[in-house]
């Protein structure tokens, strides 16, 4: 049978709500089997294992030998009760088991870990010859949680102790009175060798859960700061953060905008996936700093659309030719759009649109310069394709619709709607594609314990979008 190392995590005092989200955080559910994955990646893929068998031969130099514990001036050497125990030299710990990790989450309480695992130690007997054996081990600890000095959650190590389980000989002589002395070493010897272990384990999970809150860049237009609004909270199946995305111009100026009137409903979350809940607030925000970074507004000249879209004032006199028909024939256009409102995103039924209020200046171009036509109110409505990666959550914006309306013009009044056909065509092949291009900074997603999102099923619900992927 192997051991057991008992690791108990004080995460918080309370359960998750009911399934209920502040209109401004994202929600971040991991599934306990990623926490006994990253704790279990600690143990594979770094050094901690090698570096207490380091410590126990550079420093120990033998449990039991002349550099060890019992032996030279050591608790039981010559002239001590046992002086036999000289003969048993050099007994190191030179194996130690890769523990298998099972861990039980304790709603409102913390984390019951199990690390099973068994000691190996090698070294000479007393009657001559390699001595092995073969110990299992059981190491309970406590462990609190705290914040550290950046706003961190960290684990910290609070009591550590252990039970010895059964001790095998594998090879080699040695006398029943030696063995219970090599018994009671191991019992006051194990916790200071292998509760590092234990220490090392949390420095690796308190990294991971420190990178939660960081600065994610937002290209050329700004960042996104990630901060816990509150502390962890635990139900029998995952560990729920609340996340605080606060975002940020170039300037660092914080760029906020109204928040939904109601909570988030979040859908529960299944067994073994952990899942993600990005707020409509982060869209609005992000689509927010697109604005005011001027990352909406564009020129649309002859050069930007293709030869079968018309853009020449004899096309648009042939739309509205009652107000138009005086125009000099011929000449090219030019579209300004600007966005002076932010744009507002819609998540609802599973779909995701995007209304982008837009002034467009209708231009043609004389000798001495561009001359304004007319001016249009516009609204933009597009669709969103949403697709996950491993860091974000990327859009792609199609045109669904355009409706304009006449503001001004230098020439007679006339029904704008006429030109919508007309214009949705210059905006789908000009402007959406360079739109496309600003959004490529995407919905930046929280870092948590290394889930991957990238292949993460997506549901867009009312106010919100949930990534869930499977454990």
């Amino acid at each position: 049978m192997l051991g057991v190392w008992s690791l108990l995590l004080f995460w918080g005092l309370a359960t998750p709500c009911q399934g209920l989200l502040e209109t401004v955080g994202t929600l971040a559910r991991i599934d306990k089997d990623e926490l006994g994955k990253a704790i279990q990646n600690s143990l594979v893929g770094g050094p901690i294992l090698q570096n207490v068998l380091g410590t126990v031969t550079s420093v120990n130099q033998g449990l039991l030998g002349s550099g060890g514990l019992l032996g030279g001036g050591g608790l039981l050497s010559y002239g001590g009760v046992f002086g036999v125990v000289e003969e048993l030299s050099g007994l190191k710990i030179e194996e130690l088991t890769l523990p298998k990790v099972s861990l039980k989450l304790l709603p409102g309480f913390g984390v019951q870990l199990n690390l099973h695992t068994k000691v190996g130690l090698h070294g000479s007997g007393p009657l001559g010859g390699i001595l092995q054996l073969e110990a299992e081990v059981n190491v309970s600890s406590r462990v609190a949680l705290g914040v550290s000095a950046r706003g961190t959650p960290i684990l910290i190590l609070k009591r550590c102790s252990t039970l010895l389980g059964h001790i095998s000989l594998l090879s080699g002589l040695l006398p029943p009175p030696l063995f219970g002395v090599v018994e009671q070493t191991l019992f006051k010897v194990l916790p200071e060798l292998l509760c590092p272990v234990v220490d090392s384990v949390l420095g690796v999970v308190n990294e991971l859960l420190g990178a939660v809150l960081c600065l994610v860049p937002l290209g050329a237009l700004g960042s996104v700061e990630f901060t816990l609004a509150t502390l962890p909270l635990i139900s029998n199946q995952y560990i729920e953060l609340d996340i605080n995305p606060i975002v940020k111009s170039v300037a660092g100026d914080i760029i906020d905008f109204p928040k939904p009137p109601k909570p988030i409903k979040v859908p529960p979350k299944d067994d073994h996936t952990s899942q993600v809940t990005v707020p409509l607030y982060l869209f609005n925000t992000v689509f927010g700093l697109l604005q005011t970074n001027g990352a909406l507004d564009l020129d649309i000249t002859p050069e930007l659309v293709p030869s079968n879209v018309p853009l020449t004032t004899t096309d648009l006199a042939a739309l509205v030719p009652e107000a138009l028909r005086k125009l000099p024939p011929g000449q090219q256009l030019l579209l300004s759009l600007r966005v002076k409102e932010a744009p507002a995103v819609t998540l609802q039924n599973k779909k995701a649109t995007v209304s982008i209020p837009a002034d467009i200046h209708v231009l043609f171009y004389l000798r001495k310069g561009p001359e304004a036509l007319f001016e249009l109110n516009g609204v933009m409505t597009l669709n969103a394709q949403l697709a996950p990666s491993a860091t974000k959550l990327h859009l792609s914006l199609s045109l669904e619709r355009l409706s304009v309306k006449l503001a001004s013009s230098f020439t007679h009044a006339f029904d704008a709607s006429r030109l919508e056909e007309w214009l949705s065509d210059v905006v789908r092949v000009a402007y959406v594609p360079k739109l496309n291009v600003n959004l490529d900074v995407g919905i930046p997603l929280p870092k948590v314990l290394n889930v991957n999102f990238a292949n993460a099923a997506l549901e867009i619900i009312e106010n919100a979008v949930v990534l869930t992927v499977a454990s």
